[in-house]
């Protein structure tokens, strides 16, 4: 643990990690010492802020790792899944999508230890501060331990626990690994202590306020609870500490605990310009932190970019087709008329003879007709719709404000209380200036319209406007005959100024350009001006559906990493305005209310073995595992999964439900590891291989990639190499995980 002994060994200043929010921003010289920070409430706030700098956020390559993608970057010798998926790694030279957290985490921890230790002897009146604000950072910092504890466990299992600074005299000789159950105590320790914080709006509350985006509050600490007690009763991490009852105690509480202060699964149905089913519409559209829309999302995550590194080679920009949907995902969409999973597994070992459910309703000829609407927003398959804009539409309409300076040459200016400009020309050459724009109207393509509404005294035939960019004053302009008609009403004033993009010198359009308007020549003009903007307008040139097939625009290959690898591309979180010019697509979350609902789920069925057994969760609320299960296929319009299943039957049912619930946002990785099944889950993966035929109809051939990312090695992280070396030298023992060397 080189690196990081280091840090814990020598006492130095803390060195302050890029801000989740401005809010707590801390401007910080390298010289104040720890007395110095934690004197002032501005130290203190910026110090907690230097805890926030390890989350992991989920992340959508972690899908080319499991059996929900194959990825085209395989292609690339030397690339993370060209090594994975041929067992290339060692201890010493392992990545994952995180890379190796284990420094970067404990290092969050051991400023969590001192923010902790140090916070306890500041005073509110000292610092000119609230104490509910002291223990809401109190609050924050034991949720963030808890959070980089689990994010450790889950990738290492057993790790040393720290909870307090390290002194300089630190004897490692003693240090060695907890246990993981030992590490889901203080997890759940660091909660409740979190949790004993009062709730308010200045402290530790239910959500954040504005400006806070990001920061800790009593939402992911109750997620928090949940997916650790999830993992500890699991056959990977249990060691019978924990079990099952203990599970559906804690994640029950958690989830009744959400629904009490108002978190509700996402309901709004979309107009179908926009998506094409309410779940697509949830991962679309951007979290707001004040959750007056999206009440879902407990913790957010990063936005994405689906159409470029996860996009069709047929989108003009796309570089990559990134995380390919495997055949296996597609299966385990249900029908939606029945409830049912056409393939209920294969005959072979390479997955390549599916076994087909006759009573679910599937056809093979037309294996993407009728499927749950999940499957319709996660994935593009052969002839799947991707321009949801009707006819003639238009794809972007954006508006670009601006307003007057009152500055200018041969006039007088005024502006009212409605924002309206008056312009009286006093001599020669008469202009003003323009406020300037706020942001780059970025457009490459489409059309650029300059529009206003204006009154005028007179016809003014050689009006005119000049750009102020490239050049700092004068700049290069319109042609002297623009037309302003003599009008007493506000009257409607469009300029196409499209041409001018075409020109050399045009660099006009980016924050701080402006635009200086020529009212005519001579003095006596009196003109009126409201609502000035420019209007970029891309009309809507309906892209072609989806061709995967062989030959296709967006065909399969095998050595072509803008291609699929599979027959199918990523949709999820993918908005189908997004392209080039307008990156629109979605964000994946962190934690979100349908994840507490299948994880209480589990807990259930497994505590009790029958999944239709009613449970106390607490907060006057009373669910059972098919009950929770339920309410997340109630909200894509799914046939609720059947009374009376045994806890063999729900159990597949069940690990579907989450499969497909929760595709792409990183759950599937840790599951299939807890699980414990990841052989087979891991050991082939397929794809469809798409033959159009002369009729139009099409062939189908289940095509297989081999693994070797399967074995028992593959269920944890190695620790570092040079983290292994350091501890052996210090304890005699030696702390890797099985299978690393």
């Amino acid at each position: 643990m080189k690196k990081y002994f280091q840090i814990l060994i020598v006492f130095i200043a803390v060195l302050f990690a890029t801000s989740c929010n401005d809010a707590l921003e801390l401007e910080y010289d390298g010289r104040s010492s720890l007395d110095e920070l934690f004197a002032t409430r501005n130290g203190v706030r910026g110090y907690l802020n230097s805890c926030y700098g390890a989350r992991i956020m989920p992340d959508i390559n972690r899908s080319t790792l499991t059996d929900e993608s194959q990825s085209s970057e395989m292609v690339f010798q030397g690339s993370l899944t060209s090594l994975w998926y041929v067992d290339a790694f060692s201890a010493s030279n392992y990545s994952n999508v995180d890379g190796q957290p284990w420094a970067g985490i404990y290092q969050a921890i051991r400023k969590c230890n001192i923010f902790l230790s140090r916070i306890e002897g500041v005073s509110a009146d000292n610092i000119a501060s609230l104490e509910e604000e002291i223990l809401s950072w109190k609050a924050q910092a034991h949720t963030l331990r808890a959070l980089y504890y689990l994010q450790l466990i889950k990738r290492y299992g057993a790790v040393p626990l720290i909870t307090e600074p390290y002194e300089i005299q630190h004897d490692f000789s003693k240090d060695a690994r907890t246990p993981v159950s030992t590490i889901i105590k203080q997890i759940l320790d660091d909660c409740d202590a979190a949790m004993a914080t009062p709730a308010s709006t200045l402290g530790f509350s239910w959500t954040v306020r504005t400006g806070e985006n990001f920061i800790m509050n009593r939402a992911v600490v109750q997620a928090i609870r949940s997916q650790a007690i999830l993992y500890a009763a699991s056959p990977l991490y249990s060691d019978n500490t924990y079990t099952w009852t203990n599970a559906v105690e804690i994640t029950g509480n958690a989830l009744s605990s959400l629904l009490v202060n108002d978190y509700k699964l996402w309901n709004e149905v979309p107009n179908e310009e926009v998506a094409q089913n309410t779940y697509e519409s949830y991962f679309i559209t951007p979290h707001d932190e004040q959750r007056a829309r999206d009440k879902e999302t407990i913790y957010p995550g990063n936005r994405v970019n689906i159409w470029g590194s996860n996009g069709m080679p047929s989108t003009p920009g796309q570089t990559s087709a990134g995380a390919c949907p495997t055949q296996e995902l597609v299966d385990c969409y249900e029908m939606q008329e029945t409830g049912l999973q056409p393939i209920t597994g294969y005959s072979d070992p390479q997955h390549l003879q599916p076994i087909i459910n006759t009573a679910s309703g599937y056809d093979p000829e037309k294996p993407y007709e009728g499927r749950d609407p999940r499957f319709y927003a996660t994935i593009y398959f052969n002839e799947a719709k991707r321009d949801l804009a009707a006819p003639g539409g238009l794809s972007r309409d954006d508006h670009f404000p601006l307003g007057f300076t009152l500055a200018g040459n041969s006039i007088s200016a005024t502006k009212n209380e409605n924002n309206e400009y008056t312009f009286e020309t006093t001599g020669g050459d008469p202009f003003a200036y323009t406020t300037t724009l706020g942001k780059n109207i970025d457009a490459a393509t489409g059309t650029i319209l300059l529009k206003f509404k204006y009154k005028s005294n007179n016809n003014i035939g050689n009006a005119q406007f000049f750009f102020m960019a490239p050049n700092p004053a004068g700049g290069q302009s319109t042609p002297e005959n623009v037309v302003l008609n003599k009008t007493t009403e506000w009257t409607e004033f469009e300029l196409d100024i499209t041409p001018y993009r075409s020109q050399t010198w045009w660099k006009w359009g980016q924050p701080g350009h402006a635009l200086r308007f020529d009212i005519g020549s001579g003095a006596g003009n009196i003109v009126s001006v409201k609502d000035m903007e420019i209007n970029v307008r891309v009309e809507s040139v309906p892209a072609e559906p989806c061709q995967s097939y062989v030959g296709g625009i967006d065909g399969i290959s095998a050595t072509d990493r803008r291609a699929t690898f599979t027959g199918y591309y990523l949709r999820k979180y993918n908005n189908w305005k997004s392209g080039r010019d307008n990156n629109a697509d979605g964000e994946i979350r962190m934690f979100r209310l349908a994840e507490m609902y299948l994880n209480f789920a589990e807990a259930a069925y497994q505590a009790s073995g029958n999944p239709d057994t009613p449970v106390n969760i607490g907060n006057g609320m009373t669910m059972s595992a098919r009950d929770a299960v339920n309410a997340v296929r109630r909200r894509v319009g799914m046939p609720d999964i059947p009374a009376g299943l045994s806890k063999d039957e729900f159990e597949k049912r069940y690990r579907n439900e989450r499969r497909v619930e929760l595709a792409y946002e990183g759950h599937r990785y840790f599951d299939v590891r807890r699980w414990k099944i990841m052989e087979q889950s891991e050991r082939y993966v397929t794809g469809m291989r798409i033959t159009k035929n002369s009729d139009d109809s099409y062939t189908y051939e289940r095509i297989s990639f081999a693994r070797d990312s399967y074995k028992e090695k593959f269920y944890l992280y190695p620790i570092p190499q040079t983290e292994i070396d350091k501890m052996y030298s210090h304890t005699g023992t030696d702390w890797q995980n099985p299978g690393w060397n």
